[in-house]
């Protein structure tokens, strides 16, 4: 079995927290008031440029191992140190700036964005994702990260399996981001932000996995007693041994989000384990709230979420922008989990879900009882 995934261009944002540095130059500082301080960076070549630049500061706020100092000097001084042949450089030492968290947009079409404003976060829930593992390292989801299991191995090096449960592939966190991507100003946020997400390490570093190797994932997350598991993969036949671990995880109070499949455009073609009655089988929509065109739609479909174009998490830090079912399923995975924060059982988290999602206009193996709506479900105003 594979995982689900609809293959797209992939615009690569930054992988690390950085900024704009100020512009103000230096060059014209002596052309104010030469009695006027400024702070100032200076790199010097030797210690005759050291000394130079202690001896003109007015006040000396840093030096550096290398071969720099900040310093607070009068601006008259600052010609002089700039035509000084044993300094580097003098530039003002301006401000970089952290980049602000952004709200991907199918978190906010959900309203996911109002339960956060009303305080609801997910804590208390436990969320597993059943996929190729997630990176323990991520700065958007390792405050959320609980225990984790394998039952295929990571291969991706040192670097990408610190934990025998880490991603070697990348779509396990991105599907774990949005679910859960922590709420602390930077990167992206998710769905649910404050539960407890576990990683099932189900599919190896292709994204591939045996119906066995996914059951036993099943079965173990029923065993800990958690309570949603998030499942983006799938096939076009199914596996009874996989049917059995859902209607074990299911009877002991799980609650089963799946991806319907990426075969559209198509009629009554939705996957596994997606059609399976135990599982919430969830098709993908785009943000004009038409159906996304390699969605697999049918009967089975109980509800529709955004998995066009979606932001999230990526391993080693970054984010990437991917497409598929799979990026819907996990939009409803974290939804799942604000409910069952809130005391709902698995029954009544899936009724509730699809008892408040909003009609938007597609016929109903399309969008199954309409788009997934956080705020609604959590009996909240949008």
């Amino acid at each position: 079995m594979s995982r689900d995934t609809h293959p797209v261009d992939r615009r690569t944002v930054l992988k690390a927290v950085g900024g704009t540095l100020a512009t103000a130059g230096v060059s014209g500082l002596a052309a104010a008031d030469p009695d006027d301080v400024v702070e100032v960076n200076v790199g010097f070549s030797n210690g005759r440029g050291r000394t130079a630049a202690l001896e003109a500061a007015s006040d000396t706020v840093r030096e550096f191992a290398f071969d720099a100092v900040t310093i607070r000097v009068p601006k008259r001084a600052v010609s002089g140190l700039q035509r000084n042949p044993n300094v580097r450089y003098v530039e003002e030492n301006g401000e970089m700036h952290a980049l602000a968290q952004s709200t991907p947009w199918g978190i906010d079409r959900v309203d996911a964005d109002v339960a956060h404003d009303n305080g609801e976060t997910g804590a208390g829930a436990d969320v597993a994702i059943l996929d190729t593992g997630i990176d323990s390292d991520h700065p958007d989801l390792q405050a959320n990260l609980g225990d984790g299991r394998a039952f295929v191995s990571c291969k991706g090096g040192p670097n990408s399996c610190g934990q025998d449960w880490d991603d070697d592939n990348d779509h396990g966190t991105h599907c774990a981001g949005t679910a859960d991507a922590v709420d602390n100003n930077e990167g992206v946020v998710g769905v649910s932000t404050e539960a407890t997400l576990h990683a099932v390490k189900v599919l190896d570093k292709r994204g591939s996995g045996s119906f066995s190797d996914i059951a036993a994932g099943v079965e173990y997350v029923a065993d800990q007693g958690w309570d949603v598991a998030s499942l983006s993969l799938g096939a076009s036949s199914g596996s009874q041994a996989l049917r059995d671990a859902g209607q074990y995880a299911y009877n002991n109070g799980v609650l089963l989000v799946a991806a319907a499949g990426n075969d559209g455009p198509c009629s009554d073609c939705v996957g596994y384990p997606a059609a399976y009655p135990e599982f919430i089988a969830v098709s993908a929509t785009s943000a004009d709230d038409s159906l996304a065109s390699f969605s697999s739609t049918g009967s089975e479909v109980e509800i529709a979420a955004p998995g066009e174009d979606v932001n999230s998490t990526v391993p080693g830090g970054g984010y990437d922008t991917f497409s598929g079912t799979s990026m819907a399923c996990p939009h409803v995975a974290g939804a799942g989990g604000q409910l069952m924060a809130n005391g709902y059982t698995n029954t009544e988290a899936r009724q509730q879900l699809k008892d408040t999602a909003e009609d938007i206009g597609l016929s109903d193996n399309e969008q199954g009882s309409g788009l997934l709506d956080v705020a609604a479900a959590l009996g909240l105003s949008s």
